[in-house]
């Protein structure tokens, strides 16, 4: 189709302006959006954000209806949920002290926020070296278009030196082009990250600090594992 073909030509011209330069950083460009729509996906599937179960869960087990709470938050896909419930059936099991189920819930918290934290540190490398390759790419350019002015010697035309210039700043705009946006992206991940660990470690310290006395039912369960996401 015409309208496809046009669209070509100018991607190539585009690439073509730039240089290696350019293409690397499209191609970056390309995996980074890969990635972002990626953890999208798993935040929306983990339920990253959704702790309104979690807190009723907490007050229903602090209240003394601890077979409810469990209940409740065992329903939930997210990772506070899945730890709130983890703390509960530690806490009415009674086979650990206070130290050690809070040592146990450290562990699966780190757990369950590390796999939300997989792909930041590639996304935080595009945002860092994006700009970086954008200005080296402006600083190869501005080499090229230095030469081609000494190669023409008296005859030096002043369009040379300016179209060598805006081709050669070209790379620097695609560079900060890429990484402004990734890097807003990535702040919002880990806001949200963030957020899952300060109601992670609330609500399992409202769970080991607000016991009722009268409460004495456990969980059903046989054994005491670490639950897994529900899918």
């Amino acid at each position: 189709m015409p309208i496809n073909s046009n669209l070509i030509a100018q991607i190539g011209a585009f690439l073509s302006l730039g240089g290696p330069v350019v293409s690397i950083l499209i191609v970056v460009s390309i995996l980074s959006l890969a990635v972002i729509l990626l953890k999208f996906f798993q935040f929306a599937r983990a339920g990253i954000g959704a702790r309104s179960r979690s807190e009723r869960a907490v007050a229903l087990f602090v209240s003394g209806r601890v077979r409810e709470a469990h209940d409740l938050a065992a329903l939930g896909r997210n990772p506070t949920a899945v730890i709130v419930a983890q703390a509960i059936e530690l806490v009415m099991a009674k086979r650990l002290d206070k130290q050690a189920i809070e040592e146990r819930l450290t562990r699966i918290a780190t757990t369950r926020l590390h796999e939300l934290q997989s792909g930041f540190r590639f996304l935080d490398s595009v945002a860092q070296l994006a700009p970086l390759m954008g200005l080296f790419g402006t600083v190869l350019g501005m080499i090229e278009a230095f030469k081609d002015l000494q190669s023409a010697g008296d005859a030096v035309d002043p369009s040379l030196l300016a179209g060598g210039i805006w081709v050669a700043l070209l790379t620097t705009a695609v560079g900060l082009a890429i990484a402004m946006p990734v890097s807003l992206i990535l702040a919002w991940f880990e806001t949200r990250v963030e957020s899952e660990r300060v109601a992670v470690q609330t609500l399992t310290t409202d769970i080991l600090t607000g016991v009722s006395p009268v409460v004495s039912e456990a969980p059903s369960r046989e054994t005491v594992g670490e639950p897994q996401l529900a899918s």
